[in-house]
């Protein structure tokens, strides 16, 4: 006598085989690396544009007559100059890195480039940081003044002077900080394999 067992369709359909999909190359990396270009386009122009703030800076305000006037201008501040140059020189050095960060998205797992966009970055963002909290000191000094140096506030009167000034040192910070991420994105891509 022989038994035989019929297995019902519903359960040969529960046991289908998975099919597991496949990995893209690059993975994790390639994103970071696709990120990493958007952000150096935005660095590029808060950069460029803290510089053109503040190099467009100016301000006359006429006192009595047309021959004797007060004027408030970037080129008058040592530290605004400095910044102005340094903002150009950081967003040049970012345009300028688009196609190795370009090599990062074709080439995720490359190492060369990334290191040497991060030892850049870590230049860059210095003088990015330098240039900025240097500017920052000099338009607090000019919105609040400083008693102990008797130095005046000339915020009051060079208000327009002092917006743009404003605008730029924060245009700046922006770039500080995304230098700051480029810096850690770049550096977490290079530490996980």
């Amino acid at each position: 006598m022989s038994t035989t067992i019929d297995v019902p369709e519903s359960s040969k359909a529960a046991k289908a085989v998975s099919v597991a999909t496949p990995i893209r190359p690059g993975g994790w990396k390639k994103g970071i690396a696709i990120v990493d270009f958007v952000l150096r386009l935005g660095a590029i122009a808060a950069a460029l544009g803290a510089a053109t703030t503040m190099a467009t800076a100016d301000q006359t305000l006429p006192f009595f007559t047309q021959f004797f006037q007060f004027e408030a201008s970037y080129d008058s501040f040592t530290t605004f100059q400095f910044f102005v140059i340094t903002m150009a020189l950081v967003g040049g050095y970012l345009v300028l890195s688009l196609p190795l960060s370009i090599v990062t998205i074709i080439r995720p797992y490359a190492v060369g480039p990334r290191l040497f966009l991060i030892i850049l970055d870590t230049v860059f963002l210095t003088l990015a940081t330098a240039s900025a909290a240097s500017a920052a000191a000099v338009v607090y000094v000019a919105h609040n003044g400083n008693q102990d140096s008797n130095w005046l506030a000339i915020c009051n009167q060079f208000g327009d002077f002092c917006a743009q000034t404003s605008g730029a040192v924060v245009s700046s910070l922006v770039a500080v900080v995304v230098l700051v991420l480029l810096i850690v994105m770049s550096a977490l891509a290079l530490g996980k394999h």
